[in-house]
């Protein structure tokens, strides 16, 4: 079980907003920070426009049965109703540059002048940024950013950047993950999930592969299928497993004889919850994620990994993965593989660029910054914090 909150930090009501862009990545980064503090005994309402993923990635979210989490619809916040019939709450968290309602911000401030409280009992006002390694974001975090015009012009927001240092605002990590990881580690926990999961699992090398379309795809496949060890490769629903078909069927047109041997073999997962995709990313030797909570997950696993960060026009995304492999103090054939993965350019299965030829340096790298990021307040921890300062 979690903690409860620290004695000076009595337990809070939050109102958390989210909007989807594409890919569940903004849900997924909402939901896990929702339910971890819930698990440290606060309470979460959840505003989202899109809250489908939650039927696989947290079952039962929807139908209320996660204690201290209550689920939403985006549209209620816009509803004059939204704040006079529910309880206030103790912080507003604004995700990734989604913008509160201002019917809910204005039915709060009016409520809040008219009993001369304005000043006083107005939430702690969070906008929660996009996780980078970048300069700026220590430079940025928690500052201020006052409210200049509307029903709430007077009042301050704070940024809150995520970040990898101590200067910013942490990584999600819940309090019980370190003692999950090693229970998983113990023998046979590892065969077990994956003949939970159908995987026929004969002691081979295991990759797992989350990612969009990337270029380099069918040179991974043809480098897999042509290694002198056998790999098999899980991979994830929608995305992946579109580009993985595609990659194969490219494959076959051109090379029909390129996975003559069986060397690499392909399970298709289907759709898994988050505490799943850890043990997902536990079980594997070598995962390929995308995205921003999954890169997180990634380094707490301890594994080998390839990052494959959301592609972002007149590539400003490059600049903010050679900032990430700078933090994590990446070999030169990590950083070049981590190119390669994000470049347009296709791959024609360079053995000396083959991921299974650096596992161990890799597996070193990821070690040695999950355990410098431990040492570091977890995102959850640093955000209660920054609203017991600002009460």
């Amino acid at each position: 079980m979690h903690p409860q909150p620290p004695a000076h930090l009595h337990p809070l009501l939050w109102d958390l907003f989210c909007r989807v862009v594409d890919n569940f990545g903004d849900i997924g980064v909402c939901w896990r920070l929702a339910a971890d503090l819930a698990g440290r005994g606060h309470s979460v309402r959840l505003w989202v426009d899109d809250a489908s993923a939650l039927l696989w990635m947290a079952p039962g979210a929807l139908q209320g049965q996660w204690p201290g989490v209550q689920v939403l619809p985006w549209q209620a916040s816009h509803s004059s109703t939204a704040f006079a019939t529910r309880p206030q709450a103790d912080v507003w968290v604004e995700a990734f540059g989604c913008e509160i309602a201002p019917e809910f911000i204005a039915s709060y401030a009016y409520s809040a002048r008219a009993s001369g409280q304005f000043g006083t009992s107005f939430p702690v006002w969070i906008n929660l940024e996009y996780l980078s390694a970048e300069n700026y974001v220590a430079r940025c975090h928690s500052l201020p950013s006052p409210v200049m015009q509307g029903p709430a012009k007077g009042y301050t927001k704070h940024f809150y950047y995520p970040g990898f240092t101590p200067a910013t605002g942490g990584l999600l990590r819940e309090p019980d993950l370190a003692q999950r990881r090693d229970a998983f580690d113990h023998p046979g926990q590892r065969a077990a999930w994956l003949a939970q999961q159908g995987i026929d699992w004969q002691g081979e090398c295991l990759v797992s592969l989350f990612c969009y379309e990337p270029t380099a795809l069918p040179g991974l496949l043809l480098r897999l299928a042509t290694d002198t060890e056998p790999t098999q490769v899980l991979v994830a629903s929608g995305r992946a497993t579109a580009a993985v078909q595609a990659a194969v069927d490219s494959l076959n047109g051109l090379q029909p004889t390129w996975n003559m041997r069986k060397a690499l073999s392909i399970s298709y997962l289907p759709t898994i919850t988050q505490r799943e995709f850890d043990h997902l990313l536990w079980a594997c030797d070598l995962n390929f994620v995308r995205g921003e909570d999954s890169v997180v997950r990634a380094i707490w696993a301890g594994k080998p990994f390839v990052w494959q960060i959301y592609p972002q026009d007149d590539a400003v995304h490059l600049e903010k993965l050679d900032a990430f492999l700078d933090m994590l103090q990446a070999s030169p054939t990590l950083r070049q593989y981590h190119r390669l993965w994000n470049s347009d350019a296709a791959w024609t299965g360079d053995p000396s660029l083959s991921p299974l030829t650096h596992l161990k340096q890799w597996a070193e790298t990821v070690c040695e910054t999950r355990a410098r990021l431990w040492q570091l307040d977890d995102l959850s921890t640093q955000l209660c914090a920054l609203v017991q300062k600002n009460r």
